[in-house]
């Protein structure tokens, strides 16, 4: 839909500016003249804005969505009309993009679109669950009240995802570089050993000609060793878009040792999390499932949503379907089910949400003092194995002398 841009003249004489989003300029002088506005001119933007605008980052930041929610929720309470809250909003946000994104809601709201209406047509923004607690926000008369309890939804969340990944980020850049400086050594330095033990004229021990048979083949074919590296990578993003390949793999790093426990209590704190915060909101209890199902973020955990969503729909329980999952441990489903006996189920899911992240927390100080002697040790192994490996001959020389 092209945008338009005006300049009209109000009641008071006063110029007034903006841009609106229509099928034609037929609309647009239509839309002012019901605002009781005079026209002074209207013009269409060009597309040159629109195709600068697609080499913008078109991924917005969660952070910046929360400081975003937190000042509307602000606005709102204070008692500003949205509309003036969205002009102040889009004046102060860097993130081209997103900048974009909030005068579009701010037009559509001005057409006389709601503002989950209007938040709707920007999945890639707001996900599901951010539009359908402002839906509930609007019709109860809490907007303020919802859009601030997004904003804590979201940072405990991204607190919990940073935890993660800075529990990952050291073993991963210590493994690389063990990964990188093995192949150096196979590549730069097995092959110079190799050169003088051709003139020894003797066979090598097996140790020895196993390394050098490995260097001489990385050799030869490292290129076509990393394109099928990559090619497999490939493959396997593929595969992991499919239902099948994801539930498959998801299910692989809930089983993996070490981290595989970690990513559990992550995904159990944020599946507590998410529906405590949804039905807290006034959320019905399937949609809240079905949102919790879709923002999950793994495949099994999706699956036995599902499973709970079915469950609920024919009148029965939530916690039978998680016990039978095996995803959930015996203490999660025990609160769940004494939640829903007591009518007190977004107090019990908050309760295990707060307990998982301090389980997040144990499991992340925990993780970082047991690989950092792991990597350490399979290092050494590695470089050990391959030293032994290149001077085995030369002491077996010197034991014969």
């Amino acid at each position: 839909m092209p945008t338009f841009k005006y300049v009209a003249k109000d009641a008071n004489a006063h110029n007034v500016m903006g841009k609106i989003s229509a099928e034609n300029q037929a609309a647009v002088i239509s839309e002012l003249r019901k605002r009781n506005l005079t026209i002074i001119s209207v013009k269409q933007i060009k597309d040159a804005g629109a195709a600068k605008s697609s080499f913008t980052r078109k991924k917005v930041k969660k952070d910046d969505l929360v400081i975003f929610s937190r000042q509307l929720a602000t606005m709102v309470e204070a008692g500003i009309p949205i509309l003036q809250c969205l002009d102040a909003l889009q004046e102060q946000v860097t993130h081209q993009y997103f900048h974009n994104v909030i005068v579009a809601v701010r037009d559509d709201i001005q057409l006389g679109s709601s503002l989950s209406a209007a938040f709707s047509k920007h999945p890639k923004v707001f996900d599901t669950l951010f539009i359908n607690m402002v839906k509930v926000g609007e019709t109860g008369g809490v907007l303020s009240k919802i859009l601030d309890r997004i904003a804590t939804y979201m940072e405990k969340t991204l607190r919990l995802i940073r935890k993660v990944k800075a529990a990952l980020i050291y073993p991963i850049v210590v493994i690389s570089m063990a990964i990188s400086i093995t192949i150096l050594l196979l590549v730069k330095v097995v092959p110079t050993f190799a050169e003088i033990y051709k003139g020894f004229n003797a066979e090598l021990p097996g140790l020895t000609q196993m390394l050098i048979d490995t260097s001489t083949f990385l050799k030869q074919y490292i290129l076509y060793v990393c394109i099928g590296l990559v090619i497999f990578m490939f493959l396997m993003a593929r595969w992991y878009r499919t239902d099948q390949g994801k539930l498959f793999l998801d299910g692989v790093t809930l089983r993996m040792p070490i981290f595989g426990d970690l990513i559990r209590k992550v995904a159990i704190s944020r599946f507590s999390r998410t529906l405590a915060t949804l039905l807290q909101t006034g959320v019905p209890i399937l949609e809240s499932l079905d949102i919790v199902s879709k923002t999950s973020g793994n495949r099994v955990i999706e699956k036995v949503v599902e499973g709970v969503k079915v469950n609920v729909r024919e009148g029965e329980s939530i916690a039978s379907p998680l016990v039978k999952s095996g995803v959930f441990p015996p203490m999660v489903t025990r609160m769940i089910a004494i939640g829903e006996k007591s009518g007190q189920l977004e107090q019990m899911l908050s309760k295990v949400a707060e307990f998982y992240d301090d389980q997040v927390d144990t499991a992340v100080s925990g993780l970082t003092s047991i690989i950092e002697p792991l990597i350490i040790g399979l290092l050494g192994i590695v470089v050990g194995f391959i030293v032994i490996a290149l001077f085995l001959p030369i002491i077996q020389i010197t034991q014969i002398l």
